[in-house]
């Protein structure tokens, strides 16, 4: 008899397997990597690896006018096109000191905060989704439906909406849009209760999101996180009512900041659920203020050849994800010298570094998808 003793060794025990996410991953808004050091079932570091969807936008802001840019700058968060226009337009009219009418301004306004609500159903249908419960983005598609009728009424534009102009919109609102606009508010607003009841109040969620990916302030400050994100840590920070800009200012009392002090991603989805909540009031009292002005131009007449004066300025706005900013240089030609775009993706997605390790394999989709994140805002 013949016995045979067969061992796979101590040094096995301790080896760390590396994991690749990605490229192709299902539960990602758009193409990102991750690359992943397991010891069993926990992570050990995680290093997120992006450039997947890299097209050189900067680069092309440098060979197109100040008219042919905002279709680029649009495109780089595909859930925030409106928003995304809105920086490089207010740039270049801070560069040409250029004054705005005022029917522009609360368009403008009220156009961003739809396209908030916008931004945020698509991620409050998805989040749950990718945690498996596949009703809420039913849901979140038909209230989005009923927005994006109305924005593309009036833009023409279903997701790339290049309504902006520099010195104003590129026209006027059709006929009784301010009333339909008005309707299909109301209407969202009606069924928001939904996502809270359906989702918030789903025991099998909260247990796969409370104390899950709780990123502490500190590591907001230290990797510039923003936008909801960074307000769900109790970070207590909104351009829109500590730096003004459009008509923000005089809507100090119906803008709320929503802020949480978990930091994990429950709290992520309440502030990005109760802020949606808000942007919907925001627009109320836009279309009343629209409704209340005088006709009046909805822009300013440019010249031919449009060339901002030599210098430099940098904007910033409070986007959907985050803040957005704009670092502009001229040279006096019409061309930018150069544009540089600071998105918040890029920013919000560099704290899996900290937030991953010590996590287990379970809940990394559930920490992935409550940073909110569109992948071509990380690449530009």
């Amino acid at each position: 008899m013949t016995e045979t003793t067969v061992g796979i060794g101590g040094a096995a025990e301790s080896t760390d397997m590396v994991l690749n996410i990605g490229p192709q991953h299902p539960s990602t808004h758009g193409v990102l990597r991750l690359r992943l050091v397991l010891d069993g079932e926990r992570i050990i570091s995680a290093e997120p690896v992006i450039g997947y969807m890299h097209r050189g936008a900067e680069k092309l802001f440098e060979a197109r006018d100040y008219r042919q840019i905002v279709m680029l700058a649009n495109r780089h968060d595909w859930l925030s096109a409106f928003s995304n226009e809105l920086g490089v337009v207010i740039a270049v009219e801070r560069m040409l000191g250029m004054e705005v009418p005022e029917r522009a301004v609360w368009t403008r306004t009220l156009l961003a905060e739809l396209n908030r609500v916008l931004n945020h159903l698509m991620f409050l249908g998805s989040y749950p989704l990718e945690l498996g419960g596949i009703t809420p983005v039913f849901h979140a598609f038909r209230e989005r439906e009923e927005l994006q009728t109305v924005m593309e009424e009036v833009s023409g534009g279903r997701m790339h909406y290049m309504f902006n102009r520099v010195g104003g919109l590129k026209e006027d609102l059709p006929a009784g849009w301010l009333g339909r606009a008005r309707h299909a508010v109301a209407e969202v607003r009606s069924r928001m209760d939904v996502h809270d009841r359906l989702v918030l109040g789903n025991e099998i969620f909260r247990g796969r999101t409370r104390g899950v990916g709780v990123l502490t302030p500190e590591t907001v400050h230290a990797y510039g996180v923003s936008g909801p994100i960074a307000r769900a840590s109790g970070v207590d920070f909104d351009l829109r009512r500590d730096e003004p800009y459009l008509a923000y200012g005089e809507l100090g009392d119906v803008l709320k900041v929503v802020t949480r002090q978990e930091g994990d991603c429950l709290a992520r989805f309440e502030c990005l659920l109760e802020q949606t909540h808000n942007a919907l009031e925001l627009a109320d009292a836009c279309l009343d203020r629209l409704a209340e002005l005088a006709p009046g131009p909805i822009n300013q007449r440019l010249p031919k050849v449009l060339k901002a004066p030599e210098g430099s300025t940098y904007v910033w706005t409070e986007n959907p994800l985050g803040l957005n900013g704009y670092y502009l240089v001229s040279k006096g030609e019409k061309t930018p010298y150069r544009l540089k775009l600071r998105s918040a993706s890029f920013n919000n997605i560099q704290a899996l570094v900290e937030l991953l390790p010590g996590t287990l394999v379970a809940d990394m989709v559930a920490i992935l998808g409550s940073l909110f994140f569109v992948v071509g805002d990380i690449d530009k």
